[in-house]
């Protein structure tokens, strides 16, 4: 695979989902200028355990008016929402945009399958899964703790230069840690006035 070129400002969108509260779980994309700065929001909702993840960050993504700057697309996990499971492969050849998947530990691959006996469409989920490919350490800051990442579209050096680049505030990367807490926050405030 060509080597990517990386500036560092590469625009990244980081995504994350919010608590299981309900049926419908909100996902947030926070497009960022390296780990430097935050440049827009985006939000869309999918199907808890559900199957349409992939479809739906696709078209967040495509409906964007970021879409011709996104050069990354970075995911918190390839599961959301419970076991919405994201096929790297699919998101990465529908939108050309290059995709790393950020874990903060390393997947007990025993536990989801048990997870996934109880869930229609098993064979699919693990196959999406198995396709994402090999997983590699990456320590982005002076830390003990490392992080994993997978990806597709680009080469895994060039991913974990953009991982530990954009990872500014902490070891997880600005774009999914703001993600992050936009998604809790806008969670929390839903819930509190519904009280």
């Amino acid at each position: 695979m060509s080597r990517f070129h990386i500036k560092e400002e590469i625009r990244i969108l980081g995504i994350d989902d919010s608590a299981l509260i309900s049926e419908s779980i909100l996902i947030v994309g926070a497009f960022f200028r390296g780990g430097l700065w935050l440049d827009g929001v985006m939000r869309s909702y999918l199907t808890r355990d559900g199957m349409d993840g992939t479809d739906t960050i696709e078209e967040m993504v495509k409906s964007s008016k970021h879409y011709t700057q996104i050069r990354i697309i970075m995911l918190d996990g390839i599961t959301y929402g419970g076991f919405n499971t994201i096929d790297i492969v699919h998101l990465y050849e529908e939108t050309g945009i290059p995709v790393i998947v950020l874990m903060r530990e390393y997947p007990d691959f025993g536990m989801i399958r048990k997870a996934l006996e109880y869930l229609p469409h098993k064979d699919l989920r693990e196959e999406i899964i198995a396709k994402a490919g090999k997983i590699s350490k990456v320590h982005t800051k002076n830390t003990l703790n490392p992080v994993y990442i997978q990806c597709r579209g680009i080469d895994i050096k060039d991913a974990a230069r953009i991982v530990k680049l954009s990872a500014t505030r902490s070891n997880i990367p600005e774009p999914l840690r703001v993600a992050h807490l936009i998604a809790t926050g806008i969670i929390l405030g839903e819930s509190r006035g519904k009280a």
